[in-house]
């Protein structure tokens, strides 16, 4: 009976053996087929390919030279901060609308307002005007706390999402022209949207030797960007270049 026993054993075990390499190569398989898809690495090239292009071509050719800034430049993935229909335009010579009747920066404008602040990288620094998000992630490659303010509700919940990586970036939606009060005063501040006039509770809310950039003007053709020094109780005023937009014949020197 023992014997009979072992035997039937062993023809069921062997019986068994080719079902459980069956069953063990659909779950492989399966497994395999329901794997997340990974990047395109041809596309994250073809972006990085880009990325680079911008920033020899845009950047360093009209003479931006600080390597903070421009190692900012060629990290951030600029076509993560524009619609994905416009990916293919994001590092192009010009800016983009992002909605709202706004738009994403030049990316030279960007490079030159930021290389303007002088940022050693210990700063605390205030942007007005959110916009993308992109100017506060170049910052937040650079300096140590980032503030920034969107007055626009819907422009300020899509900044979340690209500047979630950020932990140094903290978001703000209210009137920046009356700047950040609860956290000035600011070593630097930044301005990407042109008001008509420097603001006074901007000045007031820059740090004693602190640097603002800002724009003024009307929209268009017509906006001159202004370095603005603060010392003691002088304001200095220097412009840095005529804005809104800069072909590569206009570069700065």
């Amino acid at each position: 009976m023992n014997s009979r026993i072992i035997n039937n054993t062993n023809i069921k075990a062997l019986l068994m053996v080719p079902v459980l390499s069956l069953f063990f190569f659909l779950s492989i398989f399966s497994t395999g087929c329901n794997k997340p898809a990974s990047p395109d690495a041809a596309s994250l090239d073809k972006y990085d390919t880009m990325r680079t292009a911008m920033v020899e071509e845009q950047i360093i050719a009209r003479n931006i030279k600080n390597e903070k800034v421009i190692n900012a430049m060629l990290k951030v993935p600029r076509h993560l901060f524009v619609d994905e229909s416009q990916w293919d335009s994001a590092y192009n010579d010009y800016p983009l609308p992002i909605g709202m009747g706004q738009t994403i920066s030049q990316p030279y404008i960007v490079a030159i307002m930021t290389e303007s602040l002088k940022l050693t990288g210990k700063e605390k620094v205030l942007e007005i005007g959110t916009g993308s998000g992109y100017q506060a992630a170049i910052l937040a490659e650079i300096v140590e706390q980032v503030y920034t303010v969107e007055i626009i509700p819907v422009l300020y919940e899509r900044a979340k999402k690209p500047l979630a990586e950020y932990t140094n970036v903290k978001l703000s939606n209210h009137d920046g022209y009356y700047g950040w009060k609860e956290f000035a005063p600011f070593d630097r501040i930044i301005v990407t949207a042109a008001p008509d006039h420097i603001p006074q509770p901007l000045i007031e809310q820059l740090k004693d030797g602190g640097i603002m950039v800002i724009p003024v003007g009307p929209p268009g053709w017509n906006q001159v960007l202004w370095k603005v020094v603060k010392e003691k109780d002088d304001v200095k005023t220097m412009k840095i270049i005529d804005v809104s937009f800069v072909p590569l014949t206009g570069e700065h020197k």
